[in-house]
């Protein structure tokens, strides 16, 4: 069967080359958001996909508007039986919709978490599970009808990269099942009364105060490595762990000091921190941090 695929980042690319090594499909093109200048020096990068598509001299288009009539127009001239979406970051319009069969490949149980950061929304709910839902895509931002969904589950203490690793796997064996089973599967409208949605992830969401350990700590587990979690002060914790959410202490009071962590109240619960980063200075072990400050127990971490 011949596929047009569409996505960008990591996530996508892990499915794309999913396909390529299936003998029985054939990718007939790649479309991919344009290359971005990244880090200090503002390298012109190309996304992942690009870099994988041009490595089996696989066509690449990288429209900056797929709604563009004339993208559209040429992607119509492109022959194929489907076309696979992951992670695009560009709405189809209604022509192409209707060039193929469109399957998306969400990371979330579908019609919940709809929209930019479903990975990251799991953890910061706390969810104990989540999926990636292949979906017969519409005109709506993840409204489509469900084609099938494949469920796994979250440890209390997984954080987002590893999580993402697990689910881009799930992602890609789903997308191979779904295009070799497509007609036996019989697409369901999703219940609009248990829509929510997420949006894209700013850097003003990781900072944090001591206020409840578990809601901190999911934080932690959805911001790692990016955008991170800071107080006030700018100090960033880098390696923390949930003692417990219950307990009632004065906010941020350093309750114990131990060989390479202290145990920091909130005011509900209480966390572990092992290591930190103070504004514009390297990740350091948080003893060496208090013992700078001259801080210690019954102090206040800021």
């Amino acid at each position: 069967m011949d596929v047009i695929f569409m996505g960008t980042p990591s996530y996508a690319d892990e499915i794309l080359k999913q396909l390529i090594n299936d003998s029985d499909i054939n990718v007939v093109a790649v479309y991919t958001q344009p290359d971005k200048p990244v880090g200090r020096k503002k390298v012109l990068t190309p996304p992942p996909v690009k870099v994988t598509a041009q490595d089996y001299n696989i066509e690449v288009y990288q429209p900056n508007r797929l709604r563009d009539q004339e993208t559209i127009e040429e992607l119509l001239k492109i022959s194929c039986d489907y076309i696979i979406v992951a992670a695009y970051g560009q709405i189809l319009p209604r022509e192409i919709l209707e060039h193929a069969p469109c399957i998306n490949l969400h990371a979330s149980i579908l019609p919940q978490y709809r929209g930019a950061s479903p990975i990251q929304q799991t953890l910061l709910n706390g969810d104990s599970k989540t999926g990636v839902t292949a979906m017969l895509m519409d005109e709506g931002l993840d409204t489509g009808d469900i084609i099938k969904i494949s469920e796994i589950n979250v440890p209390d203490d997984e954080m987002v990269a590893t999580l993402f690793d697990r689910l881009t796997v799930v992602a890609s064996e789903l997308t191979v099942d779904v295009l070799k089973n497509y007609k036996e599967y019989t697409p369901v409208k999703q219940d609009e009364s248990k829509a929510t949605h997420c949006t894209k992830i700013t850097k003003a969401e990781g900072k944090v105060s001591f206020d409840k350990a578990e809601e901190l700590y999911n934080k932690y587990r959805a911001f790692t490595p990016w955008p991170g979690i800071y107080l006030e002060s700018g100090l960033k914790l880098k390696k923390i762990a949930l003692i417990d959410n219950s307990s009632n202490n004065d906010a941020g009071k350093i309750l114990e000091v131990k060989k390479e962590s202290i145990i920091v109240g909130c005011s509900q619960g209480r966390l572990e921190i092992f290591n930190v980063q103070p504004e514009s200075k390297k990740e350091m072990n948080v003893i060496g941090y208090i013992n700078g400050k001259r801080i210690g127990v019954a102090d206040t971490l800021s």
